[in-house]
Formats: structure tokens, C-alpha cells, sequence
């Protein structure tokens, strides 16, 4: 009995996270059922489709189209901005519902994770899926595709055969007739600038990438073809990590208005810090690498980082570096964007104090912890810095960061 892999994939996710809290609070529509689309807000640069429902594919509107374009193929098209705040909690919740089947949860992405299990038959295997299935959709109100197989290569794969709502298998022995069959681009790390040179050389369909001369994509594609012939037969000897590695935690803003002004910018720096110092206490790690990230209004960008002298989660020694750091950078053009993160984590422990950390810094750490638990149990703008008190700036930005959790890349 070998292992069994599953792939949990939430079907348009924020949109059906949002659907779902809409109706838990008693709002009588569900965006799911009619044109629309999770999407920012044009005057605030932020004019793109994120999620869509599916009356709204059939108007052919893609995410990352931008809100303009989606309103010129529907123009009752409505539009939820989004709400990242719902989003976490939903995908925690997800995960701990998940871990009620197993402890070996992996996540992937904000809205999709994997499962291991050990001690399952296959056909135990697919009845499990649909238990866990039905039961998100009964208990959370919204769909999930589960795809279950050996690897995680092939578990992801088999998710995406076909959707919302569903359970699929690809096992080793079901390759030919269900992973060759399919396009060549719907293989996973084949994308846009890959799938064309794969077409020039004859190969459309992830069957014929399979068996295709092995050196001649090697020597085309070097290692990243090498990688794909081997996904083409799905092989995947990616080891299953029970917590993902958690390797920075940023958060960014694109503003309303273009930044003319130093104080200004550290306002907003305050705003993104905030957010990001909690994220980082939320996961109960420490920073000793501080980031700040800046873009002018002529989409210029500059970066720069800096290593501490000691591990801390405390928003004041993030917040002071990021503004020293930022001011060192600066070169006076209007801001667009800015953007906060921190790095080279280590887990929270019982440690001892640093020589190189003040006592205001240790009492900061402890206020910080106390403030968030007003803001857990209040709401994040239950308390707030007196700079933000009679101003038009937000005291917390920020929406989910890519880098919480690991994306797709190459290794699965």
C-alpha cells in the first residue's frame, strides 16, 4: 500500500469565498449565478479581474483582463472588489477542516494545498474524496475539485481534468488514456512562450511531448525541458513537506495618488509595516532581514534590504528600518507604488534578549501582541496609531501576499 496524494483546488476562489460569507451574513444575492467578477477599482489603479463566475466566462471575460475590457463584453458585468481579509480566513479554515483526514496538509497557494495519506486503498482513496468534497460544500458553502493520485504532479493534473465540483484520478496506470490525450499546454510548467516552440517541433499534445526524442528537448529547453518530458510521464519525485516553508512576508500597495513627499511615504510605510509585522506574528516566526520596494509614477523600480543585528517580530524595529532604508533609496520621483517585506525567518521560541535590542523595542514586542488581540477579536481598525487619526490614509494596507505561502514553480 503506497502512498495517496490529494490536490484540493477551490473552485474561483475568491469569488466563491465571497459568495459564501455574503450569504452567512444574510445578503440575499450569490454573485456565482450571475455576471460578475472579484475585481479593484479603476480610479484607484487597481482595474483588473481577479476571479469570475461562470455566467461571466461566457461572455469570454479572463482574469487579469482588466475591468474595462470585461465591462465592454458585459456591460451589466458586476464587479465585488476584493476583500483579502476574507480570504485568509477562509483558507484557514479550509486547511483545518483538511487536517481533520490527516495531519499531512502541504499548502500550495492561498487556495489550493495538498494531502498525504499512507494507510489508503484506492478505491478508499476516491471515496474519501468525495466525502471531503460534499463536506466543504455542506459545511463551508462553496465547491472544491479534488484530484487524487500517487504524486502530487499527477494529483494536480487529475484536479484539473475537469471542473467545478469534482472528484478525478490519474494514476500511473491511466496515463495514456487521461494526462497524453490533453493539449500540451495543459500540462503543468508548460505555459505561454514554451507551448508555441513545442508546437513548431510537431508536439500538441502532452502524449506526443512524451514521445518525443528526449535529447532534442534537452538540448532545446536544457533543464526546464527536461522537466517536462519527465512531468509528460508523470513522474514527480518532489518530496511532501508537512508545513510549508515560509520564506518572506511582504505587502505592497499601488497608490491612489502619486507620493510626493517623505513624511507621507512613511505614513503609508507605517500602514503596509503594520499589516506585515502581523502576518509575521500570525505565523508565530521572527525577521532578521527588513525590505522596502519602491515604484515611480514612470513604473522606475528600486529595492533595498537590510540585515539586523537580531531576530524580531516587533512593528516598531521594522517600521524604523524600513523608513532608513526607504530614505536611503528615495530619489525624489512621484511614488506609485511601495512595498514592505521582511525575511530570513526563523520559528518563534522562548529566546533570551539581545545586547543589540533596546528595552523600548522588548516592551513594543509585547504591546504588539496585546494589540493584536484587540484587532483579531474587533476588527483590524479597533485601535490605531494617533498618525492615522484624522487622516485620509488607511491604517492597515495591504491585500494577501504571493510570497506567504509558495506559488507554482518548478518543483512541486
Amino acid at each position: 500500500m503506497g502512498q495517496i496524494i490529494m490536490h484540493i483546488d477551490v473552485n474561483s476562489a475568491f469569488l466563491s469565498w465571497t459568495a459564501a460569507y455574503e450569504k452567512q451574513i444574510g445578503m440575499d444575492r450569490d454573485i456565482r449565478t450571475v455576471p460578475s467578477v472579484i475585481g479593484g477599482n479603476e480610479e484607484n489603479r487597481h482595474g483588473i479581474v481577479l476571479a469570475k463566475s461562470t455566467p461571466a466566462k461566457k461572455f469570454k471575460i479572463q482574469t487579469g483582463m482588466s475591468l474595462m475590457e470585461a465591462r465592454q463584453l458585459c456591460p451589466n458585468l458586476l464587479v465585488v472588489p476584493p476583500d483579502y481579509k476574507i480570504y485568509v480566513r477562509a483558507s484557514k479554515k479550509l486547511r483545518e477542516y483538511l487536517m481533520k483526514f490527516t495531519p499531512d496538509v502541504q499548502i500550495f497557494s492561498i487556495d489550493e494545498c495538498f494531502m498525504r495519506f499512507t494507510d489508503l486503498k484506492r478505491e478508499e482513496a476516491v471515496e474519501l474524496a468525495y466525502e471531503i468534497k460534499d463536506g466543504v460544500k455542506e459545511m463551508f458553502g462553496y465547491t472544491v475539485n479534488i484530484g487524487v493520485s500517487e504524486n502530487k504532479l499527477l494529483a494536480k493534473q487529475a484536479g484539473d481534468l475537469e471542473k467545478p465540483d469534482k472528484c478525478h484520478t490519474i494514476f500511473p496506470d491511466e496515463i495514456k488514456e487521461k494526462l497524453w490525450v490533453l493539449p500540451v499546454e495543459d500540462l503543468f510548467m508548460v505555459g505561454r512562450r514554451t507551448k508555441p516552440k513545442l508546437n513548431r517541433w510537431g508536439i500538441y499534445t502532452i502524449g506526443e511531448l512524451a514521445a518525443s526524442d528526449y535529447n532534442f528537448i534537452s538540448t532545446m529547453l536544457k533543464s526546464h525541458g527536461r522537466m517536462i518530458y519527465n512531468y509528460a510521464w508523470g513522474r514527480d519525485d518532489s518530496v511532501f513537506k508537512e508545513k510549508a516553508p515560509i520564506k518572506s512576508v511582504g505587502n505592497s500597495s499601488t497608490l491612489k495618488f502619486n507620493v510626493d513627499n517623505r513624511e507621507t511615504a512613511h505614513v503609508i510605510l507605517l500602514s503596509l509595516t503594520e499589516m506585515t509585522a502581523l502576518r509575521l506574528r500570525e505565523a508565530n516566526m521572527n525577521c532578521r532581514v527588513v525590505s522596502v520596494s519602491i515604484k515611480d509614477k514612470d513604473f522606475g523600480y528600486g529595492a533595498k534590504q537590510r540585515k539586523l543585528m537580531y531576530f524580531t517580530d516587533c512593528t516598531r524595529d521594522i517600521y524604523q528600518n524600513i523608513c532608513s532604508l526607504f530614505d536611503e533609496l528615495w530619489d525624489g520621483r512621484p511614488i506609485r507604488q511601495l512595498g514592505v517585506s521582511v525575511s530570513d525567518l526563523e520559528i518563534s521560541h522562548i529566546r533570551q534578549i539581545n545586547i543589540f535590542q533596546d528595552e523600548l523595542s522588548i516592551k513594543n514586542e509585547i504591546l504588539d501582541k496585546a494589540v493584536d488581540k484587540i484587532r483579531i477579536k474587533y476588527g483590524d481598525e479597533a485601535i490605531i496609531r494617533g498618525v492615522f487619526a484624522n487622516s485620509d490614509l488607511r491604517p492597515i494596507l495591504g491585500g494577501y501576499p504571493d510570497d506567504e505561502y509558495p506559488g507554482m514553480g518548478s518543483i512541486l
